[in-house]
């Protein structure tokens, strides 16, 4: 089922393989007939990831990235979307004349070509493809019917990700549930070649037994993946149990060694942020999605990097930015009050948006250091421009097209676009820091490279004006153009067009991420 962790065992199989010294990449396949993730409410489907190449993708891509500290590239990420589309290109130009066009063989023969088109471009060892969805689902029936046929032609493991639920009246652990499941699998010619139970906690023996049963496995093929302190532990619990040694015999690879330093480097990365420290710091983060944690995925996995690398606890404050809007200011301070630092994440439209300000004014005015994120750099240069440069109709033209006031306006680039699928400003941008700043101490560097996706950006006619009122201006794109960052002159608080948490690392924190925690306990003024 959807949330049950595919993509953390995914990322998980990749990474170990990646330790044995193989070429291993995953892929990802979701059903869906969007084209991409791009016009997908966050409600539904969570944060949209963006890769360096413009390509909006989904979250799990984010943790495939993470795990294996590499930047990936969209021709991985396929859905139903791109594959009907190309596939009714293909017809339109007459590829298949004479034949009428079917899900099998044609789409199925489509979607081998291109799995192994890209394993043999990228030169892999080991493809890692994950299928997103529920086995059963019309949605992603084709796909796991060209896998049944990838089988056929190549050497292929199936893993089946399983949900086995313990009823706490009876406190018995239910393996129902994947009994159907397998049973399921099993129509669709597809036997399991290890089963991964996802629970609260280890699995009992019986239980164990009764999978390995109907599943048709040894026992030692059913592999616990029980809740851990950290997700990151999970490569680990993996190789304990000798997962990564029977997934390469199923594989028929032999001689290859697990990298000893790799391995206890990555025990340390993943000991660091499960630990218990002795300082802990109360991050509060204002949104407008807080219902579903999941469209902040990689703003909180970036805040647990940069709490790991400081050694201190994080205690993340999750704030629905509507319940700062049309209260008294002893309720803005009970709310926020007790918070080490402020962040405001990214966003689209106009609801919450003067409870998120409420919040930067008050980070502003306590000397709360501030991070705000694409949508919340925009919000920061709003409020500064209301409060501090008396601009009292300083608004965006996303929120209020008729503003006289237009601090954040639409980009000239973007004025004459009307498809709204993959025409924001994506993927990886340069920009140049001011030296001397916030910004440049946290990068230590005087050009960077980050991850963008918005339609609105700072209206330079303003820009004089707040600068000569204290607001900085840190950083520009290289031709000067656009701004990319903002900061308060006289205490941390920075906001950045970019997306800095879509490249933060387990192995390589985000540096503006580690600096706002470090700011956060009282390390930077």
């Amino acid at each position: 089922m959807s949330g049950l962790g595919k993509g953390i065992v995914s990322s998980s199989i990749t990474k170990i393989m990646i330790m044995h010294g193989l070429k291993s990449l995953p892929m990802k396949f979701d059903g869906y007939l969007n084209y991409d993730c791009g016009t997908m409410n966050p409600f539904r489907h969570g944060e949209v990831f963006v890769l360096d190449d413009k390509g909006e993708v989904d979250m799990d891509f984010g943790n495939y990235e993470r795990f294996i500290n590499r930047d990936l590239d969209s021709s991985l990420s396929i859905t139903g979307g791109k594959l009907f589309s190309e596939i009714i290109s293909r017809e339109r130009k007459g590829e298949f004349l004479g034949r009428d066009v079917q899900i099998i063989p044609q789409m199925t023969d489509f979607i081998l070509n291109k799995v192994k088109a890209i394993a043999r471009d990228k030169k892999l060892d080991i493809m890692v493809i994950e299928v997103g969805g529920t086995v059963g689902d019309i949605e992603n029936s084709y796909f796991i019917e060209a896998m049944r046929q990838l089988a056929l032609k190549e050497k292929v493991v199936f893993v089946n990700v399983a949900y086995v639920p313990e009823l706490q009246v009876v406190g018995e652990q239910k393996t129902k549930p994947t009994q159907l499941a397998i049973r399921e699998l099993m129509e669709s010619g597809i036997q399991a070649d290890f089963i991964v139970c996802r629970s609260d906690r280890a699995l009992d023996k019986s239980a164990k037994e009764k999978i390995a049963l109907f599943s048709n496995l040894d026992e030692k093929h059913i592999i616990d993946n029980p809740d851990l302190k950290s997700i990151y532990d999970v490569p680990v619990s993996l190789i304990d149990q000798g997962f990564d040694r029977m997934m390469l015999e199923e594989l028929d690879i032999v001689g290859t060694k697990i990298d000893n330093a790799e391995l206890s480097k990555w025990k340390d990365y993943a000991q660091s942020i499960s630990a218990k420290h002795k300082k802990t710091v109360r991050i509060s983060i204002v949104g407008k999605y807080i219902t579903l944690k999941d469209s902040y995925a990689s703003v909180k996995e970036a805040l647990i990097h940069s709490a790991g690398a400081e050694a201190v606890n994080l205690d993340l404050n999750w704030i629905e930015s509507e319940r700062l809007e049309g209260v008294t200011e002893n309720k803005i301070k009970e709310i926020l009050g007790g918070s080490d630092g402020i962040l405001v994440p990214g966003g689209f439209g106009s609801r919450g948006i003067e409870g998120m300000i409420k919040a930067i004014e008050f980070a502003r005015e306590n000397k709360i250091p501030y991070l705000g994120l694409c949508l919340g750099m925009q919000l920061m240069s709003i409020e500064f421009a209301r409060n501090v440069s008396n601009i009292k109709g300083a608004n965006s033209g996303e929120f209020d097209p008729s503003a006289k006031d237009k601090v954040i306006d639409l980009m000239g680039s973007q004025k004459d676009i009307k498809s709204k699928g993959g025409t924001m400003r994506l993927g990886a941008w340069k920009a140049r820091i001011r030296n001397g700043t916030y910004a440049y101490q946290a990068y230590k560097s005087g050009i960077i490279s980050e991850r963008h996706r918005h339609r609105y950006e700072f209206n330079n006619r303003y820009a004089h004006k707040l600068e000569r009122d204290g607001l900085v201006i840190s950083a520009r794109t290289l031709d000067g153009n656009i701004i990319e960052m903002v900061e308060w002159k006289d205490q941390f608080g920075i906001g950045t067009q970019a997306h800095p948490e879509l490249k933060s690392r387990l192995e390589k924190p985000a540096p503006l991420f580690l600096a706002f925690i470090e700011a956060s306990m009282g390390k930077r003024h």
